[in-house]
């Protein structure tokens, strides 16, 4: 067993972590590994926004138009293709990509395809919304975890190798000791959301500056390989309560620090569902989060039907369940939304002061 931290990351800690030496887990887990070469990662969400049938052939192609753009020189190691309605009835198709090579990637944002069509006037009337959501942490600032060891997700697919089996799972408080950065800093928040140039408003182009600290997870399942009681388990017992936890997030959210959430479905080039989704959530501080997964109903639920499930099948599972979180820093930061509606990503805590 060995740290989930890669030993070129590991310091002496000033922070201690919430086991003990000789902790032993209940189950396996795994994080990705990156090359000691890499420095950081590029996060990119590219959202497309519409509402109603006769705008989502528009909405269609405008998301292809993205994503056609991470196959030229420069693109993405990876990226995902999401769909989700919001609660304002909106739908909302999103292209996750990631970068390696945060160099890579102002190169690839700076071509003239991707930047003259992102610029261009056009985007804040032909009817429907985008917004480009870009969080770039340093390795120090961000951690993964994966129940299975055979197949990598999100940013674990750009960073590209996978560690042993880790120790720092199966508590609460696990995914800050994951962190390189928490072995000596409290990653606690500072100042506020700004927003820079227009003020917010529908039809315009809104830029927003995050804070010190401001905390993201993408947190996710598959349940593509279940069969029989596994997957009767989990579509009518662990599925729903989920959603509810996930729901409670997106409409309450901000009552405990959560900014933005979003629960959403995979889906393929031609907009067909998988067996998979995740939450995405903005959250004004990592503190704010182990608030909520330790305390809140709403996730003592879903945790606490998550581990009766694992039980009952005495740990033989084929669901499988991933997530990364980051700590951000200013700079690691830049969130843009052009003719979306108020309650759009960070939009909504504006929309709320």
């Amino acid at each position: 067993m060995e740290s989930s931290i890669a030993p070129h990351l590991v310091c002496p800690r000033t922070r201690t972590r919430r086991i003990e030496d000789d902790y032993a887990p209940p189950y396996p887990c795994w994080s990705a590994r990156a090359s000691t070469s890499v420095e950081q990662v590029v996060m990119g969400y590219f959202g497309v926004q519409s509402r109603g049938r006769e705008m989502h052939g528009k909405a269609c192609v405008a998301l292809m138009k993205m994503a056609e753009t991470f196959g030229q020189t420069d693109g993405p190691r990876h990226h995902d293709l999401a769909h989700f309605v919001d609660a304002q009835g909106y739908d909302n198709m999103i292209a996750i990509a990631y970068w390696d090579d945060p160099a890579a990637f102002a190169r690839w944002r700076s071509s003239a395809k991707v930047d003259a069509w992102w610029s261009s006037d056009e985007r804040l009337h032909d009817g429907i919304g985008y917004f480009r959501e870009i969080v770039s942490p340093r390795v120090e600032h961000y951690e993964t975890m994966f129940n299975t060891p055979d197949r990598l997700e999100g940013v674990g697919i750009a960073m590209g190798s996978i560690s042993g089996d880790i120790q720092e799972h199966g508590y609460w408080g696990s995914a800050r000791d994951r962190i390189p950065l928490a072995q000596t800093d409290a990653l606690s928040p500072a100042g506020a959301l700004r927003v820079v140039g227009d003020t917010p408003a529908h039809g315009r182009r809104v830029r927003i500056e995050g804070h010190d600290n401001l905390a993201i997870i993408r947190s996710g399942q598959e349940w593509t390989e279940t069969r029989g009681k596994e997957r009767e388990l989990y579509l009518q017992d662990m599925e729903p309560v989920l959603r509810e936890g996930m729901n409670f997030l997106r409409d309450r959210g901000a009552s405990i620090g959560c900014y933005s959430n979003r629960y959403m479905t995979h889906i393929d080039a031609a907009g067909k569902p998988a067996e998979k989704t995740f939450g995405l959530s903005l959250w004004r501080s990592l503190g704010d989060m182990e608030r909520w997964s330790e305390s809140h109903p709403t996730h003592v639920a879903i945790f606490g039907t998550f581990m009766r499930i694992v039980q009952e099948l005495q740990f033989q599972l084929k669901l499988r369940v991933y997530h990364e979180v980051a700590v951000l820093k200013p700079d690691e930061q830049e969130y843009e939304y052009i003719h979306c509606h108020p309650k759009t990503g960070l939009l909504n805590v504006l929309a709320a002061a």
